[in-house]
């Protein structure tokens, strides 16, 4: 029996900040800051200009061709906060020293997958205003308009006569449990198996890869002594992605072997350093 350990890096979502969350620069108006000072009234969420910026984007959409956004209340609370934020230091940033990244602060306001985001900053005197200084800007434009995004969180600080805005998107995808994954996992494989004229592999249990896969996850990588064990008996494919339903190039190997005729799978949905907003943590088993 071929024996093997496979890593293969492919988690499509939520790095870094800078990498992938389609972080982009501030408002061509953040040099017009205000100074929030005793006379002034103490800042104050704005949920009709939250909601006008909403429907001014997906005008703006419709417009575009480019589907509606959907307001998700976990964006919104991640939103708010971020604006909070921006009005106590009275500037704008994606990021302040001690703050979580957006991948973080995404997941952890929200239940739901996202294997990508953005978001935009702004600080103007109305909702209207802040929606066309935006538009203007090709980097935020380019936020507002992406039809990959389908949902949004926007959040908005009134600091006397100035809104402190944050505009969240992000791209939801279906968030399966674990069995659920990896029954989408093992249906893909023998989709592959049957596209290249070959019998269905048999699903074999392991009660120790699962285990084995969250591992991974713990320890942030892919190689782990847990995965290296298990090679020892089998042929071991382990991966990390944001589509169960999608297969690894490296996979191709061991799917299309016509020697194989079982397979175990183990599938473990986990945030770590480098995959902050989450992702599936694979595990394959070829004998």
């Amino acid at each position: 029996m071929l024996r093997a350990l496979i890593t293969v890096a492919l988690l499509v979502g939520l790095g870094s900040a800078a990498e992938q969350a389609k972080i982009k620069p501030a408002s061509s108006r953040a040099a017009d800051r205000p100074t929030i000072s005793e006379g002034q009234h103490s800042p104050f969420f704005d949920q009709q200009a939250e909601q006008q910026l909403l429907e001014l984007a997906n005008q703006a959409r419709a417009k575009a061709g480019v589907p509606p956004l959907q307001f998700d209340a976990g964006l919104i609370q991640a939103a708010r906060a971020h604006a909070e934020e921006m009005a106590q230091q009275q500037q704008l940033s994606h990021q302040f020293d001690g703050e979580p990244s957006l991948p973080r602060r995404l997941s952890a306001a929200s239940p739901l997958h996202l294997d990508h985001a953005g978001e935009n900053v702004a600080l103007d005197r109305t909702a209207g205003g802040a929606h066309e200084h935006l538009m203007l800007s090709p980097p935020h434009r380019e936020n507002l308009l992406d039809d990959s995004y389908n949902i949004a969180g926007f959040g908005v600080i009134r600091a006397g006569d100035r809104l402190y805005v944050v505009q969240d998107f992000g791209h939801s995808v279906v968030a399966y449990s674990a069995d659920q994954a990896e029954e989408t996992i093992f249906r893909a494989i023998n989709r592959a198996r049957a596209d290249g004229h070959l019998p269905a592999l048999e699903r074999q249990s392991d009660p120790t890869l699962h285990q084995a896969t969250c591992s991974m996850a713990k320890e942030d990588k892919l190689s782990t002594h847990a995965m290296h064990d298990l090679a020892q008996r089998s042929a071991v494919v382990s991966y990390t992605n944001m589509h169960p339903e999608t297969l690894p190039a490296g996979a191709t190997r061991f799917v299309q072997d016509r020697r194989m005729t079982r397979v175990s799978v183990g599938a473990c949905f986990a945030e770590s350093a480098t995959y902050p907003g989450g992702g599936y943590w694979v595990g394959l088993l070829f004998y």
